[in-house]
């Protein structure tokens, strides 16, 4: 029992002391985890938003699809993104496995998915209210997917911080296309991992403070959004 108390007081002064490890880790994985929330929003947002106003041959099946990438296991998606940038692989030239480049696709991967699926979600409720009167002034799709993603950007907030809530805490792909190098391409997730096996619990706990700061800190802004949409403030 005294070792539990002596590993969370450690773990406390690290957290406390702004440790040069503690600080160096948590930041690059707001790098990578931020880098790749940029990067799939860009791609997911207008997605949702045309799936939600425009009508095509297989829609229903892209939807279906898309749904069902949000349960794609994150091993799976590092072995795929390991294979692609092997040196045997198609990418292997470019030489960007083991990078938090690396990191970053597999997160991108992970969490397009979802963003999208949420924010086609909140943009098909959005359309029913707007389509008549954007159909009635003649508008373009570019100029409707912007109006929609405009006027609902709380919604696609919320998306957008799902997604980077997913992404901060994955371990298995970016563990795998990463390799969790020191001094590289180490995060708050693999370095948990690691620090746990080597028995350096101080330094595994004061990790873990930072993901739930983050994770509860995210949970915070969801909820926040969600009770200013319904209470018609933004």
């Amino acid at each position: 029992m005294n070792d539990i108390y002596e590993g969370l007081a450690a773990a406390f002064w690290l957290v406390m002391t702004l440790d040069a490890d503690l600080i160096e880790i948590s930041l690059r994985s707001l790098q990578v985890s931020l880098t790749a929330l940029v990067i799939a929003s860009a791609i997911a947002l207008p997605l949702g938003t045309l799936l939600a106003i425009r009508r095509f041959r297989y829609r229903r099946l892209t939807i279906s699809l898309l749904n069902a990438l949000m349960g794609l296991p994150p091993v799976v998606v590092g072995l795929i993104v390991y294979i692609l940038l092997s040196r045997s692989g198609p990418f292997g030239v470019l030489g960007l496995l083991f990078t938090p480049t690396a990191m970053i696709i597999a997160q991108v991967i992970i969490i397009t998915p979802l963003i999208a699926s949420i924010t086609h979600q909140a943009m098909r409720e959005l359309w029913a209210e707007y389509h008549d009167l954007l159909i009635s002034l003649n508008t373009s799709g570019r100029q409707r997917i912007t109006t929609l993603i405009l006027d609902g950007r709380r919604n696609l907030l919320t998306a957008s911080l799902a997604g980077f809530g997913r992404a901060i805490g994955e371990v298995g792909a970016i563990m795998i296309v990463g390799g969790n190098i020191d001094n590289a391409t180490r995060v708050l997730t693999t370095a948990i991992a690691l620090e746990t096996g080597r028995g350096d619990f101080a330094l595994a706990l004061a990790l873990g403070f930072v993901l739930i700061a983050l994770a509860i800190g995210v949970n915070i802004a969801i909820h926040w959004l969600s009770r200013t949409e319904r209470e018609g403030r933004w």
